[in-house]
This record gives structure tokens, C-alpha cells and sequence, in this order.
């Protein structure tokens, strides 16, 4: 079995994608052979992929094309890294959520369920906000 694998697919920006996210991770990390990953790979994905969708996309731009929001799953040795990226350079941040809130806790549980995230600009424009979870 290949150490190494990548998968990705676009997402049009609307609200059914972190659905789309979950279902696309699920099917490909069973066909890697990595079914243990995908509860926590799919809460991964659909964090970042609502994020991107709620915070990144500008309703008024119509030039962000069909699929505004990629999400690319790499297989490393050792790691699974999630990434998700879209038209704003806008750095995501953690926010304050009290115990009544509906929201505000997606970075939280990433940072909580992976090893590491962060994220970059991506050229020539927009970011990618990525997560690893480590494999065993």
C-alpha cells in the first residue's frame, strides 16, 4: 500500500458543502485504508470547510468561479493533512464562544483533535487553512 495519496475536490460555496466535505473524506480515506481517521477527519473538514464558506466567500463576486472552495486531503507518512482553500486572505482566527453559542468553536476542536494548523496565502489570491492528524 502507497505511503503517499492526495484527493481533492471543489465545492461551489453553499451551505450543503460541509455534507459534500464529510462524504468525500469518508470515501476516500476508506479506500486509503484508513477508516479509524474519518470521525475525526470529517469533523476536521467540516469545520474548515463551513469556515470557508461563512466567512471567506463574498456574495458579490461572481468571479470567484464555480468552485470557490477547494478541499485537498494529503496522505505523508505519519500524517493526514486537510486543507481548504478560498478567495479571502483574511487570517482565520479563533473566537470566544460562551456555552450558549451555536458557533465560534471550529478552531477550537481543530486544534484540539490535530497536531498542527495553520494557514498561508495563497498567490495570487486567497489563503489555505490546513490540519494534521496523525495517522496511528
Amino acid at each position: 500500500m502507497s505511503q503517499t495519496g492526495f484527493a481533492a475536490c471543489g465545492l461551489d460555496g453553499q451551505l450543503q458543502n460541509a455534507s459534500q466535505a464529510r462524504q468525500f473524506v469518508a470515501t476516500t480515506l476508506t479506500g486509503w485504508a484508513l477508516p479509524q481517521l474519518v470521525p475525526d477527519a470529517e469533523l476536521v473538514v467540516s469545520e474548515l470547510v463551513t469556515n470557508a464558506v461563512q466567512h471567506a466567500l463574498d456574495p458579490a463576486s461572481p468571479e470567484d468561479g464555480d468552485y470557490p472552495v477547494w478541499l485537498g486531503i494529503f496522505r505523508q507518512p505519519g500524517d493526514l493533512v486537510c486543507a481548504v482553500t478560498d478567495p479571502s486572505s483574511t487570517a482565520p482566527r479563533p473566537r470566544s464562544a460562551d456555552e450558549c453559542a451555536l458557533g465560534g468553536r471550529g478552531l477550537h476542536l481543530i486544534s484540539a483533535l490535530c497536531d498542527t494548523w495553520s494557514w498561508s496565502l495563497t498567490p495570487p489570491k486567497g489563503k489555505t487553512v490546513w490540519a494534521t492528524l496523525p495517522l496511528q
